[in-house]
């Protein structure tokens, strides 16, 4: 097979055989922890503008199939194995992860020492990094000047507002990078979905008439995003509101918190978190390497009410004197437990409860 080389910002090599697409690529470097879940992982629109390390030895050993994307194409930049299955074996797969890479321009490595890789990013944090098929004298300084897109939401969202017409409760769901899991898990609830580009007004959404406002997760910085920050201020005191990952992060950017890159960020689906009113545990699924700034809270009106059990990130809000709340992790489940999948359930019974609240307050 073909030779292919990793290079980090730092200097470090890594050496491999490609597979996939024959391109070069420059993007962040980070690693995802999961089992399974390799195509939900890399079509996940908040993956946009990134390579990822599976530290999992083997990937692609079930191929890939219809069902589990969550965008039609790759939104990894790359993607870096220790070792590609040659042969899947599943009853719905359609095609190997090797062929679908080549298919849709994605690259791969494989062959890489991915627990010392690893290793080297929980150590160092994420950083940038090039895929590539020869080292050149220039490839280094490259990586160091690469700077990331500031413009991923923009690329990700939706173009045109669509809707998933049923009898249900109304939803405005704002894509920032939405994955279809989102769509699933409502259209499962019966729910009514109306999805808006990531730029839209809110007199746009109000016109429209919808029940409650749903902020999808997506890629990227969330301070990229700032435009959205005034149509959220203005739709979450009208409207019941739950924001998922980005969307918690805008979410909490418009009331007045503070966001920061984390060191190496949440990606994987067995993430511990405690729901603090509750006095619950849910393993999550999560993808985030920004998180939300306990120390900014104490000048806002939210109040935390989710945290990562292993480092105490933020993990979910409430908004006080508001029906708005917001989670970090991904209640969608796809791919990953399903522990926390009751949020979408109060969410809906938060948007009844306004509504009964409505008459008094008229």
């Amino acid at each position: 097979m073909k030779k292919r080389y990793l290079i980090l910002e730092n200097g470090s090599v890594y050496e491999g055989e490609a597979f996939g697409a024959d391109v070069d690529v420059i993007a962040e470097l980070v690693f995802n922890t999961g089992m399974s879940g390799y195509q939900e992982s890399i079509t996940d629109l908040s993956y946009r503008g990134e390579i990822i390390v599976f530290t999992y030895p083997l990937i692609g050993n079930y191929g890939i199939n219809r069902d589990d994307f969550e965008s039609l194409r790759p939104a990894a930049s790359a993607i870096v194995v220790h070792e590609i299955a040659r042969r899947p074996s599943n009853w719905r797969q359609t095609m190997s992860l090797e062929s679908w890479a080549e298919r849709t321009n994605m690259p791969g490595i494989t062959g890489v020492d991915t627990r010392a890789l690893t290793r080297e990013l929980r150590d160092q944090g994420v950083m940038k990094a090039a895929l590539v098929n020869e080292i050149t004298e220039d490839v280094f300084d490259k990586v160091k000047n690469f700077a990331p897109s500031s413009s991923m939401v923009a690329e990700a969202t939706t173009k045109t507002q669509y809707q998933n017409p049923t009898d249900g409760v109304s939803i405005a769901l704002i894509d920032f990078g939405l994955k279809n899991s989102i769509l699933r898990s409502l259209a499962k609830r019966g729910v009514n979905v109306m999805v808006f580009p990531a730029n839209v007004d809110a007199q746009t959404i109000l016109s429209a008439n919808p029940d409650g406002i749903l902020l999808s997760n997506g890629p990227g910085n969330p301070q990229d995003v700032a435009y959205a920050i005034p149509t959220i201020q203005t739709l979450q005191e009208q409207l019941p509101l739950m924001g998922i990952c980005l969307g918690h992060q805008l979410f909490a950017l418009a009331n007045g918190a503070e966001t920061y890159k984390m060191k190496f960020g949440h990606r994987g689906f067995n993430h511990a978190v405690r729901h603090l009113s509750h006095d619950r545990l849910d393993f999550t699924s999560q993808n985030h390497g920004y998180a939300v700034s306990r120390d900014s809270l104490a000048k806002t009106e939210l109040v935390v009410t989710h945290e990562e059990i292993n480092d105490y990130t933020v993990e979910g809000l409430r908004l006080q004197g508001h029906h708005a709340f917001s989670v970090q992790f991904h209640p969608d489940a796809a791919p990953g437990p399903h522990d926390a999948e009751y949020l979408f359930d109060d969410f809906l019974n938060m948007i009844a409860d306004a509504k009964k609240e409505t008459p008094q307050n008229a």
